[in-house]
């Protein structure tokens, strides 16, 4: 169980050093490999991944800072979860270092509607993960129970039980091409049975330690895909 410790002031110096922190990973994981600042495709991708998080950020603060405190919790403390998170780094490195290399010796030529179009469903991916927000202030960047959670089966969840992951899944698979990269795409293709390993330890969490789970996963049949998992 956990409870929410940050006063205000100190959640927001949290969410902005953890933002700043994130903005300045990925433009070294960009244009460090791509050898110049030139590289368009990047800038456009950290403004529409890093304007719209601003934005959700502000709104959590206002109306759940609970959720945004939970979001900025790491260390899972599952072996099996820890497992994934590692094996996820690996894969989180190459499909976003494998593009501004792509770009320097230009291995891809993707484009620029594909370019554009992917953009956009990485948008649409992070829309998602905001409905969800929206929807369950338990959902946790951990995988964890909170005091007084309670089974959240209404919007997205009355339809599959993983909806954040739907969001999540479409934002990374769709980031190479976002970055100009068909090759990076090979690298973000394993996050998919990476997510699965931790769906199914998440549920098996879940099942044990939060009450009326079982039901909601006999109530809503499916995972992730409707009529599929």
């Amino acid at each position: 169980m956990t409870e929410t410790t940050l006063t205000r002031p100190t959640l927001v110096k949290t969410v902005v050093i953890r933002l700043i922190e994130a903005i300045l990973a990925l433009m070294a994981m960009f244009f460090i490999p791509a050898g110049t600042l030139a590289y368009w495709e990047a800038w456009l991708y950290l403004a529409i991944l890093f304007i719209p998080m601003i934005f959700v950020m502000f709104y959590l603060l206002r109306n759940d800072p609970e959720l945004l405190e939970r979001r900025m919790r790491f260390g899972e403390k599952e072996k099996t979860q820890k497992r994934v998170i590692n094996l996820s780094l690996l894969w989180f490195l190459l499909a976003f270092i494998i593009p501004g290399l792509d770009f320097r010796f230009g291995w891809s030529s993707v484009p620029l509607i594909v370019v554009l179009v992917a953009a956009l469903f990485v948008l649409l991916g992070y829309i998602m993960v905001f409905f969800v927000f929206r929807e369950n202030t338990y959902a946790s960047r951990v995988i964890e129970v909170a005091k007084g959670q309670k089974v959240i089966d209404t919007g997205p969840y009355a339809i599959v039980r993983h909806p954040m992951y739907i969001g999540a899944i479409v934002m990374y698979l769709f980031s190479p091409l976002a970055l100009g990269s068909w090759w990076a795409v090979l690298f973000a293709l394993p996050i998919i049975p990476l997510l699965v390993v931790r769906i199914l330890n998440e549920e098996k969490i879940l099942s044990q330690d939060l009450p009326g789970y079982g039901a909601y996963c006999q109530k809503v049949r499916y995972r992730l895909l409707p009529g599929i998992w």
